[in-house]
């Protein structure tokens, strides 16, 4: 299990390196993970999706 501010830096580094396409990505490998029955990589990379989301702001319309 990764700690919270690991999550964090993980995230931060997805974000800046591929903009909103890593969202996707880290969805992509927890389904993946989730495919394979590693449920504890898959809430992980879950965790690192839902920061990078709350790093993204809200939605505009």
């Amino acid at each position: 299990m990764i700690s919270e501010i690991q999550v964090h830096v993980i995230a931060r580094q997805m974000f800046e390196k591929h903009g909103l396409e890593a969202i996707a990505q880290a969805a992509q490998n927890a389904q993946a993970c989730e495919k394979k029955g590693d449920t504890e990589d898959a809430r992980e990379w879950r965790h690192i999706e839902d920061a990078m989301k709350m790093m993204r702001g809200p939605h505009q319309s």
